[in-house]
């Protein structure tokens, strides 16, 4: 499954078939996508979707970061679409979202700087 928000409803839980929350989940998406491009990720120029089928090598052909990248959104979406009510799992579905964050930032931002020395 490479569709962007395919793979990201079915994370939440949602059918593929019911469209019900699509365009609240796409909403999500691209307020992370936006949120990557401020960090440096993806297309310099910003990236959003606007339906299934927009897939994640949209975004980026580099399949050895894609993954982090898939959980990274799933985890943000997730995260505005439907909120723990456990403050405890609400803390730890935080704290992973800073370590994605930092581990992106300084994957992308290490690459940037080896294409820059070459």
């Amino acid at each position: 499954m490479n569709s962007i928000l395919i793979s990201v409803k079915k994370l939440l839980g949602l059918s593929e078939e019911d469209d019900s929350f699509d365009t609240d989940v796409m909403f999500h998406i691209n307020t992370v996508f936006s949120a990557l491009t401020q960090m440096g990720i993806g297309p310099s120029n910003g990236f959003m979707i606007t339906g299934a089928e927009t897939d994640w090598n949209d975004f980026i052909q580099d399949n050895t970061k894609i993954e982090m990248l898939k959980t990274y959104v799933y985890m943000r979406v997730k995260l505005m679409f439907d909120p723990p009510t456990n403050a405890s799992v609400l803390e730890c579905q935080k704290e992973l979202i800073k370590e994605l964050e930092w581990r992106l930032f300084t994957e992308f931002d290490l690459n940037k700087e080896a294409s820059q020395n070459v």
